[in-house]
């Protein structure tokens, strides 16, 4: 095989012209998922990533969020640069204290770099078990444990990116878990099962004990529609009834995701979504923004 054929795929870029959505975001509002990746041309890719993303810069997204009417956010860091959290740091630098950041850490970090990057803005570890060649499809346990216990001094929590359907008894596996978690993309598992499917049940009991989250984000991901995913509807509305004070939005930002075979979205859109997920404006605000900003520490 060639050098060439062994690269990575690369995945669209975002829709670099919102339009400005109907409905209308509170102040303080937070995007609490997105990505800033690149420019390739400066900082490097980690060598193991399954895909290549196009530039997801910075501005584009501060032009969005201001589009859309949002304040806030929460950067997520990528699997494309493993744990070199550079991009992540230049960026919540860059926001002047309106970010935060979920950042991916190896096992075995220093106090001295947590407090570091906790000062920063972090105020979470990433755990990525579906768009990685390691952990796929299995909880790692005797690695999470000791850094769960690690980050908690800090108020940090652990973010799961994981189909809950592969796990029927997560909310066994994380009863005595030392940290909080948080979930992304409505548990990430395809509309085509049903809501009483045993991993998203596990999620819902999750969400009941108080110490779980769960993202209303990336609706495209998981639905079997085209805009306005009406699929996903029961699923974030089982999720809000079962403890909305638990639960968060975000929009997903630069929507990285292989094999699209759909028309990318328009963020004006996704955040329409809000209407059809959270009807009530009074829980949209909780969602938005008090839920945020209790999870990740904004004034």
């Amino acid at each position: 095989m060639s050098e060439s054929a062994a690269e990575p795929p690369v995945t669209a870029p975002p829709d670099f012209n919102p339009r400005k959505p109907a409905i209308r975001f509170p102040p303080l509002a937070c995007d609490c998922h997105a990505h800033i990746c690149g420019p390739i041309a400066r900082y490097p890719y980690y060598e193991r990533r399954i895909y290549t993303p196009a530039d997801t810069l910075l501005p584009d997204y501060e032009h969005m969020l201001a589009t859309i009417g949002v304040e806030r956010a929460v950067l997520v860091q990528g699997s494309i640069y493993g744990d070199n959290n550079t991009v992540l740091l230049e960026a919540l630098k860059a926001g002047n204290g309106r970010f935060r950041g979920i950042a991916v850490v190896s096992p075995d970090i220093s106090a001295a770099e947590l407090q570091r990057l906790h000062a920063a803005g972090v105020r979470g570890v990433r755990m990525n078990i579906v768009d990685t060649k390691d952990n796929k499809g299995v909880l790692p346990m005797a690695m999470l444990l000791p850094l769960a216990n690690k980050i908690k001094p800090f108020g940090w929590h652990v973010e799961f990116l994981l189909h809950v359907d592969e796990f029927p008894d997560l909310d066994r596996l994380l009863e005595n878990f030392p940290v909080d978690v948080s979930f992304g993309h409505l548990g990430y598992m395809r509309t085509e099962k049903p809501i009483t499917t045993p991993g998203f049940q596990a999620l819902l009991r999750l969400l009941k004990t108080g110490r779980a989250w769960v993202k209303l984000t990336a609706p495209y991901r998981i639905s079997s529609h085209p805009m306005p995913h009406v699929d996903t509807n029961a699923f974030a509305h089982a999720l809000v009834a079962a403890n909305a004070d638990r639960v968060i939005w975000g929009s997903d930002w630069g929507h990285i995701m292989l094999n699209w075979k759909i028309p990318m979205p328009n963020d004006g859109d996704i955040a329409d979504l809000m209407g059809n997920w959270v009807p009530d404006a009074a829980t949209r605000k909780k969602i938005l923004v008090d839920n945020p900003a209790r999870l990740y520490g904004f004034a």
